[in-house]
């Protein structure tokens, strides 16, 4: 893998994801981050401008499924398939010193892995791209 700012990444991925746990970093990320939709789920991201709490500029996921979703089982199912398409697209595409957030959609369950893998590709490379105009959504306008 070349230099640069993914490299940094790769290793840590390896090993695992390296999650957010704080409820203000999900938030901050919903409130400036970039947001790209797709079909099964929604992706957010937020460049840190702190380092991670161990020194290194490691990207973060965190993964968000509410209870409309389902039971327990069917939330952690759609959880580790989501954590799943993650790990292996972010190796790839995910940029260090990111937060990322992955809100999860109904389709997120019933569709193939395949199908998920391909839209979690597809945000990864589309996301870091938009500007911050594209990914916020437009005012409603208002009847009088």
């Amino acid at each position: 893998m070349p230099a640069g700012p993914r490299a940094a990444s790769a290793s840590a991925l390896k090993l695992g994801l390296d999650t957010i746990k704080k409820r203000g970093d999900f938030l901050s990320a919903a409130a400036k981050g970039k947001k790209f939709i797709a079909g099964t789920f929604i992706l957010q991201m937020l460049a840190r401008s702190d380092t991670h709490p161990a020194g290194t500029t490691c990207p973060r996921f965190g993964f968000t499924v509410t209870k409309k979703m389902g039971n327990a089982v069917v939330r952690n199912r759609i959880k580790r398939r989501l954590r799943m398409a993650t790990k292996q697209a972010a190796l790839k595409h995910a940029l260090s010193g990111h937060d990322y957030v992955i809100i999860s959609r109904h389709k997120a369950l019933d569709c193939s892995f395949s199908d998920l893998l391909r839209d979690m590709e597809f945000a990864f490379l589309r996301i870091p791209t938009m500007k911050d105009s594209d990914s916020q959504p437009k005012p409603v306008k208002r009847r009088k």
